[in-house]
C-alpha cells in the first residue's frame, strides 16, 4: 500500500491524538528508568511501600468479593424473577454510580462516627459512654471496601443482568428439563455463561478503586495514590512519584491482563433462541420479601441514605461560604467539564471516523491505544502530565523571554490547560467507545453514496455523519463531563493557584473535619452525576425484557 494512502490526514490526525495520550504513561516509564533510586524511594521502600502493595492487594480483593456478589444477586434477581418492585429495582439500581466513593466516605462518616446521630443515639438510649460499647470504625480499610462495593457494584449489575437476559432463553429451560432445579441451573449454566461480562465487571471496579484517592486519604489507608500525592507535594520528589506511579500502573495492566486471560479461548454465543425473552419465576411470599429487601438494601446504602443527608446536610447547615464562593466553584467546575467534553467529543470523532475511512491495523491500533487511557488512574496521569508539561512551560517560558524581553511565568500549568489535557487522557476512551459504537450503526452504503457525488472524507463527515451522530455525540460529551466533575486526584495534583473545583472544594473541607459544610459541594456533584443515569434508566426501562 503507497505510504499516501496508508498515512492520510485523518490517519495522520489520529496519530498525534494517540501519541500525546500515550505520553504521560511514557513519561512516567521513562522518569523510571532515567531517575535512578532516590533517598526518597530508598525511605518509602523500607518504610511504607509493603503498607502500599498490602492495602491495595486487601483493598481488591475485598471490593472484587463484594461487587460481584451484590451485583451479581441484584442482576440475577431483576432478570429472572418477578417480585413487587422489580420494575423500579430495574433501573433504580444503577443510582450509586452517581455518588463518588469519596463524597459517599464522608456522608458515612459523619453517619457513624462517635459524634454522630447513629452512636449518639445508641448511647442515649441505654445510657453507654464511652468504652461501655464495641462500634465498628468506618474510617478504616474494611471500611473503605464497604463504600467502594456500595458505590461500585453497578458495574457488575449492569454486565451481568445483560449477559443474564441474553443468555436465558432456551438454556435454562433446557437445563431444567434435564432435571435441574433453580440453584443448580444458575450455578452450572448461567453463571458460567456470564463470565465475561462478570469479570469485566469487576475489572472496571477494581480499576476504579485503585484510582480513588479521596476516600482513602480521609480513612486514612496508605496506597499508592496517597503515596504518589504524599511524594509529590510532601516530599517534592518526582522520580519517587513516578517509580509509585509506575507500580500502581502496573497493577492495572495486571487486572486488564487477569481479565482476558478468564475469557481464554472460550466464546459465548447464543446458539438459537437469541432474542428470546427469559421465563422468570414468580416470586411470593418469603422469598418475594427476600428479593425485595436484597435490591432495597444496595440501593439504601449506595444511594438514598447518602443522597438524602447530604440534602438534608446542604439544608439545614451547608456551607457557610454558600453564594458568591459556591457560584465560583460551580463555575470553575463547569468550565473545566465543559471544555474538556467539547475537545474530547471532536477528537473522539476524529479517531472514529478515521478508522472508518482507513481500515487499516494502524488507525485500528491508534484508537485500542487512547482507549487505554481510561485504565491509566488519574494520579499517574497527573504525574505524567505534570513532568513534561513543566519542563515544556519552563522552555517556553526562556525562549519568550529572549524574543520579547519578559518572563511571562508558566503558559501551561499556570492555567487549566494542563488540566484540561490531563482530563482528556482520562476520559476521551469515554467519547471514543460511544462515538464508535454509534459510528458502526450507519451503513457504508451511505459513504459510497456521498462519495459519488464528489464529497471528499471531510465533507462527509460534515455533511452525512455529524447530523446523524448528533444525539451519540451529546451522550458521549455528558459522560466526559459528569466524569471531569467528579474528578478528584487529577484536579488535586494539578490544579492552578486559586483554582477550586466542586470537588477539590468538597475534599478540602471534609479533611478539615467540616462534614456538613461539604455537603452543599457534594450535592451537588451527586446532582449532575444524575443526568446520564437518568438517561440509562429511562432506556432499561423502556427495554422490558
Amino acid at each position: 500500500m503507497p505510504a499516501s494512502r496508508f498515512l492520510t490526514p485523518l490517519v495522520a490526525i489520529a496519530l498525534v491524538i494517540a501519541l500525546l495520550t500515550g505520553l504521560p504513561v511514557a513519561s512516567v516509564g521513562l522518569n523510571l528508568l532515567v531517575g535512578g533510586t532516590s533517598a526518597t524511594w530508598a525511605h518509602l521502600s523500607e518504610t511504607v511501600l509493603g503498607d502500599y502493595i498490602g492495602n491495595s492487594l486487601r483493598l481488591c480483593v475485598g471490593v472484587g468479593c463484594g461487587v460481584a456478589i451484590v451485583g451479581t444477586a441484584t442482576a440475577w434477581l431483576t432478570a429472572m424473577h418477578d417480585f413487587p418492585g422489580r420494575r423500579v429495582f430495574e433501573w433504580a439500581l444503577v443510582l450509586p454510580l452517581a455518588v463518588p466513593a469519596y463524597v459517599m466516605a464522608y456522608v458515612y462518616t459523619d453517619l457513624l462516627q462517635f459524634v454522630g446521630p447513629v452512636q449518639t443515639a445508641l448511647r442515649n438510649t441505654f445510657g453507654w459512654s464511652h468504652g461501655d460499647y464495641w462500634f465498628p470504625d468506618v474510617r478504616s480499610l474494611p471500611g473503605a471496601i464497604a463504600m467502594f462495593v456500595c458505590v461500585l457494584y453497578p458495574y457488575v449489575y449492569l454486565l451481568a443482568r445483560t449477559a443474564f437476559i441474553e443468555r436465558a432463553g432456551g438454556v435454562l429451560e433446557a437445563a431444567r428439563t434435564l432435571g435441574q432445579g433453580p440453584w443448580r441451573a444458575f450455578f452450572s449454566v448461567s453463571l458460567p455463561l456470564a463470565r465475561p461480562a462478570l469479570a469485566a465487571g469487576i475489572t472496571l471496579a477494581l480499576m476504579e478503586t485503585l484510582a480513588d484517592y479521596g476516600t482513602v486519604a480521609y480513612f486514612a489507608v496508605d496506597t499508592f495514590t496517597t503515596g504518589i500525592y504524599r511524594a509529590w507535594f510532601s516530599l517534592g520528589d518526582r522520580v519517587a512519584s513516578a517509580q509509585l506511579a509506575a507500580i500502581l500502573l502496573g497493577f492495572v495492566l495486571l487486572l486488564i491482563a487477569l481479565e482476558r486471560l478468564t475469557r481464554g479461548r472460550a466464546r459465548y454465543h447464543n446458539a438459537g433462541n437469541r432474542n428470546r425473552p427469559p421465563m422468570r419465576t414468580r416470586l411470593r411470599g418469603p422469598a418475594a420479601a427476600a428479593a425485595v429487601l436484597a435490591c432495597v438494601l444496595p440501593l439504601a446504602a449506595g444511594f438514598l441514605l447518602p443522597a438524602g443527608l447530604l440534602l438534608k446536610m446542604a439544608l439545614t447547615e451547608g456551607d457557610a461560604q454558600f453564594g458568591a464562593r459556591f457560584l465560583t466553584l460551580a463555575r470553575n467546575s463547569f468550565v473545566l467539564a465543559s471544555t474538556t467534553a467539547a475537545l474530547a467529543v471532536l477528537l473522539a470523532l476524529l479517531l472514529a471516523y478515521s478508522a472508518r475511512v482507513s481500515r487499516t491495523w494502524l488507525s485500528q491500533g491508534l484508537n485500542r491505544i487512547v482507549g487505554l487511557g481510561y485504565a491509566v488512574p488519574g494520579a499517574v496521569i497527573a504525574v505524567g502530565v505534570l513532568i513534561p508539561v513543566t519542563r515544556l512551560d519552563t522552555w517556553l517560558g526562556l525562549q519568550w523571554q529572549q524574543w520579547f524581553g519578559h518572563n511571562p511565568g508558566l503558559l501551561l500549568t499556570g492555567g487549566i490547560a494542563a488540566l484540561v489535557y490531563a482530563c482528556l487522557v482520562r476520559f476521551l476512551a469515554v467519547a471514543l467507545q460511544t462515538v464508535e459504537a454509534s459510528l458502526a450503526k450507519i451503513t457504508p452504503s451511505m459513504d459510497d453514496a456521498a462519495r459519488s457525488l464528489g464529497d471528499g472524507a471531510f465533507a462527509i463527515l460534515r455533511r452525512v455523519h455529524a447530523p446523524i451522530l448528533r444525539g451519540s455525540l451529546l451522550t458521549a460529551g455528558l459522560l466526559v463531563f459528569v466524569d471531569v466533575m467528579k474528578e478528584l486526584p487529577a484536579t488535586l495534583v494539578m490544579r492552578p493557584f486559586n483554582f477550586d473545583t466542586l470537588a477539590t472544594q468538597t475534599y478540602t473541607l471534609a479533611a478539615d473535619e467540616r462534614l456538613t459544610e461539604a455537603s452543599t459541594a457534594a450535592l451537588a456533584i451527586v446532582a449532575v452525576g444524575l443526568l446520564p443515569l437518568i438517561a440509562l434508566s429511562r432506556q432499561i426501562a423502556r427495554t422490558r425484557k
